[in-house]
C-alpha cells in the first residue's frame, strides 16, 4: 500500500536543532515503512541460523497475544534454522515514561538481538519533550549495553489518529518518535496507516455502528471488524498488523550491512538514559514491612515485572532512602485496599497521595510520583502510610450492586512496592 501524502522529514534540520539541545517539534509525514539504517544485524543472525532473541516492548496492544505472537511465529517460519526466542516486555496501560525505567530489567538483561518498541498509543497524551526523554533513554540504554542490538518502532492505531493520518501526517506521539528515529537511523513501521487506508476504502470499520439501544450492529460481509473499542485490535486486526510488519521485514532483509549502531550526541538535553529501578533494602524499611512470596498471591501474580514486592498495611510504616540524582518515583501497586501516603523530600512533605483510583476494583502496576526536576545532588526521601483511607466511592458505588460484593476488600491502608525508580543512583549502596 502507498502512504497517503507522505511528507519527508529533514534529517539535517533535526540534527541541527538536536546539536544545540533544543529540537523543535513539527508533524511528520506518514509513511508505511521507513527503513533508515535497517535491521541488518538481526537478519545476519537469522540467515546464519543462529540464536536470536526478539524483544517486544510496549503497552496493551503488544501485551495481548496478537501481533507479538503472530510476528514471532512468522519469523520462526521464515527462518526455520534460527533458534528464535521471545522477550515479552509489554505492560498494558503504560508508556515510555515507565518503560525507560524498567527497560534494563524487563528487556536488556535478557540480551535481545532485536527490540520492537510500541508506545505511540500510550504516549498519545504526552508532550513531545517527555516522549523524547523516555524514548531516547531507551535507545541510549540499548546501544550503551550493546551497539549491535537492532531497534524497530511500531506505530499502532487508536481512534482519533485517523484525523491526522487522513491528512498524510503521523499523530503527535508517532511524529515525535519519527524525529528521534530519523536522528538515530531507527526503522519504523506504521501499521496505523494501513488501518486507516483500509477504513477509507470501505474495507474496515474501526468499531461497529450501534443501534438506538447502543447494541453493535453486524459488520457488512467483506468488511474487517477491526476492534470493539477503537484501540485494541481483534484477531483480524492483529493479523493485519502482522502482515504489514512481515512485508516490511521481508523488504528490509536484504538491505544494509551489519555493524554496530552509532550512539550520537543526545537528541535532547536531560534525556532519561540514567533512569532505572533500584531494589528496596530492609534497612530502608520500618519494622512493619515484609516481603511477599514470588510464587503465590499478589507477589506471584506480579513477579514477572516485580521480582520483589514489599508490603506494609499499618499507618506510620515508612520507606526512607537517600539518592543522588534528579527524579524519583516508586514502582508500586494500586489496589482496592490501597493507602493514603505522604512523600517527603529533603524535609519538605508533599500533599497526601492515594494508592487507589477509579479503576481499583483489582490491583495493578502503577508509579508513585515523588519528585522530578531536582538538582543533581544528594536527596533524602521518606514515604509514610497515613491513618486515613482514600475516598473509594468511585469504585464501591459501582461494585456494591454486583453479585459477590465484599466491602472488606475495600478496607485497608496497604502499600505494596516493587522498586525505587530513579534518574540517578542510591547513596550508601
Amino acid at each position: 500500500m502507498q502512504a497517503m501524502g507522505a511528507i519527508a522529514t529533514t534529517t539535517a534540520l533535526i540534527a541541527a536543532t538536536a546539536a544545540v539541545g533544543a529540537p523543535q517539534y513539527a508533524p511528520v509525514g506518514a509513511e508505511l515503512v521507513r527503513e533508515r539504517d535497517g535491521l541488518a544485524n538481526v537478519f545476519a543472525k537469522l540467515k546464519a541460523g543462529e540464536e536470536v532473541r526478539v524483544g517486544y516492548f510496549g503497552g496493551s496492544i503488544t501485551a495481548a497475544p496478537g501481533w507479538r505472537v503472530k510476528t514471532l511465529e512468522w519469523l520462526r517460519n521464515a527462518y526455520p534454522d534460527a533458534k528464535i526466542s521471545e522477550i515479552d516486555g509489554a505492560i498494558g496501560g503504560t508508556g515510555s515514561d515507565l518503560g525507560v525505567y524498567r527497560y534494563r530489567q524487563d528487556v536488556l538483561q535478557h540480551k535481545p538481538d532485536l527490540v520492537f518498541v510500541e508506545f505511540s498509543v500510550n504516549d498519545g497524551g504526552a508532550s513531545p519533550e517527555s516522549i523524547w526523554r523516555g524514548m531516547e533513554g531507551i535507545i541510549r540504554q540499548t546501544w550503551e549495553a550493546d551497539p549491535t542490538i537492532d531497534i524497530c518502532y511500531i506505530y499502532t492505531f487508536a481512534n482519533g489518529y485517523q484525523n491526522d493520518l487522513y491528512q498524510g501526517q503521523c499523530p503527535r506521539a508517532a511524529s515525535a518518535d519519527e524525529m528521534l528515529a530519523d536522528y538515530y537511523g531507527i526503522p519504523s513501521i506504521n501499521v496505523a496507516l494501513t488501518t486507516v487506508e483500509l477504513e477509507r476504502e470501505g474495507k474496515l470499520v474501526f468499531t461497529p455502528q450501534k443501534d438506538a439501544n447502543g447494541n453493535p450492529l453486524p459488520v457488512p460481509d467483506g468488511v474487517m471488524h477491526f476492534s470493539d473499542d477503537g484501540v485494541h485490535p481483534l484477531d483480524a486486526g492483529h493479523a493485519l498488523y502482522t502482515q504489514v510488519i512481515a512485508d516490511a521485514l521481508t523488504h528490509m532483509a536484504d538491505v544494509h550491512a551489519p555493524g554496530p549502531h552509532k550512539l550520537k550526541p543526545p537528541f535532547i538535553e536531560g534525556n532519561w538514559e540514567a533512569a532505572g529501578l533500584a531494589p528496596l533494602k530492609p534497612r530502608m524499611l520500618t519494622a512493619g514491612w515484609h516481603k511477599l512470596s514470588s510464587t503465590e498471591g499478589l507477589g506471584g501474580a506480579f513477579a514477572s515485572r516485580m521480582p520483589e514486592m514489599w508490603e506494609a498495611t499499618s499507618p506510620g510504616e515508612k520507606i526512607t532512602f537517600r539518592f543522588r540524582g534528579t527524579a524519583v518515583k516508586l514502582y508500586d501497586i494500586l489496589g482496592p485496599d490501597g493507602a493514603m501516603v505522604t512523600c517527603t523530600v529533603d524535609g519538605v512533605p508533599g500533599q497526601p497521595v492515594p494508592r487507589f483510583d477509579s479503576y481499583c476494583s483489582y490491583p495493578r502496576l502503577a508509579t508513585l510520583q515523588i519528585a522530578d526536576g531536582l538538582e543533581d545532588t544528594e536527596h533524602e526521601v521518606t514515604v509514610e502510610i497515613r491513618p486515613e483511607q482514600p475516598d473509594r466511592s468511585s469504585v464501591v458505588d459501582v461494585e456494591r450492586n454486583k453479585p459477590g460484593f465484599d466491602p472488606a476488600k475495600y478496607d485497608g491502608t496497604a502499600m505494596r512496592v516493587g522498586a525505587i525508580m530513579l534518574i540517578g543512583e542510591l547513596v550508601g549502596e
